[in-house]
């Protein structure tokens, strides 16, 4: 049954009027009043009619594209990429000719942030959205996530994750492009021991992100398959978690390096992540990668102008946040059963080599 504005007054002990008000944020209401609407909306899942121009329709003109961090190369090309194909150039005339309005919403990792921009993104009653990166593993998130993205597609938004995995329960992708994680990190592990390296050290992301727990899991696999995961002292006690930035990969391989100073190698979680590990390394007076190989992940711009340059696992960043936004625009077919896993390849480059002998 739809919820009205009524209900949600009635649900907030206030007059009607007093819920549009706060709704539309035209006139002053007591902040506790206010805060009461509020949850109220939230409880009953309050959608609004939206601007009048979406009265008539379904859904509005409007996309979004929920990223983590938009200063992050690896979110900001994927954006961009979709941005192309939902709000492209028209026929030249200043008139829309089909494209949506794509609006960027940065979510800073927060999984309460999400779900707010989605429940915006829902009021407003969004074409599509597209989600990018990583996914929060945490259950109740999980759960609150599946049942936002089943309202929202039952009422005709096309919903896209671009670089994460399906929801464990929920149907209501148009599709997911998944990216070749673990075995991108599988493949840069293997790389390393094929050179002779026994002792490597992982600079991780945030534990509780899906990118996070694949690359690892890559790592991981690589070391058991060459009986390493005893030999290089515990995987566990080699391995720091962090956030996905610079001062992270610097902290931690410092704490590596303390751990075991026979460390001949560091993974890192991303490419920023490994320039924090370059800095920390030479830091500590030992050269790249005469002393110790360094390896990042993404492929971001930067990473062939390090010195030396990085050996890392390209993603096609540009190519699947394009596909997301065709997908998004009903432009493209979705994949068989609505998954594609994206592959990833290795770049090898001068921040790795055999480790020193002696």
């Amino acid at each position: 049954m739809t919820v009205t504005l009524a209900d949600v007054a009635a649900r907030a002990r206030v007059s009607p009027a007093t819920v549009s008000r706060v709704l539309n944020g035209n006139y002053p209401v007591a902040a506790s009043t206010r805060e009461r609407v509020l949850r109220a909306v939230d409880d009953l899942d309050y959608v609004l009619n939206g601007p009048a121009s979406s009265l008539a329709a379904a859904t509005s003109d409007l996309v979004g594209i929920l990223v983590n961090d938009i200063a992050d190369p690896f979110f900001g090309i994927m954006a961009g990429a979709a941005q192309t194909q939902i709000g492209g150039p028209g026929d030249g005339s200043g008139r829309a000719g089909g494209e949506k309005l794509a609006v960027i919403c940065n979510t800073g990792g927060s999984p309460e942030r999400e779900l707010t921009y989605l429940t915006l993104l829902q009021r407003q009653r969004a074409a599509a959205v597209v989600l990018t990166g990583g996914a929060v593993e945490y259950p109740d998130h999980q759960a609150a996530m599946a049942a936002k993205l089943a309202k929202m597609a039952d009422a005709g938004t096309r919903i896209v994750f671009c670089g994460r995995p399906p929801l464990p329960e929920g149907d209501a992708l148009v599709a997911a492009l998944a990216f070749d994680n673990r075995g991108g990190g599988r493949r840069l592990t293997e790389h390393l021991i094929a050179l002779g390296h026994r002792r490597i050290g992982y600079v991780a992301g945030p534990p509780e992100r899906t990118t996070t727990r694949h690359r690892l899991e890559g790592h991981r696999e690589a070391l058991r398959a060459a009986g390493l995961d005893a030999e290089a002292g515990d995987a566990e006690r080699l391995t720091v978690h962090g956030p996905y930035d610079r001062r992270s990969g610097y902290e931690a391989t410092l704490d590596i390096l303390r751990r075991d100073p026979a460390v001949t190698a560091v993974v890192a979680a991303n490419d920023t992540v490994a320039l924090g590990a370059c800095a920390a390394v030479r830091d500590q007076g030992l050269r790249i990668p005469q002393d110790i190989s360094v390896a990042g992940f993404d492929d971001l711009p930067f990473s062939v102008d390090a010195v030396p340059a990085l050996t890392t696992v390209r993603l096609p960043l540009f190519e699947a946040g394009a596909r997301a936004g065709r997908l998004a625009m009903g432009k493209e077919n979705p994949p068989p059963g609505g998954i594609a896993t994206i592959a990833a390849e290795l770049m090898i480059r001068g921040s790795t080599a055999p480790p020193r002998v002696g």
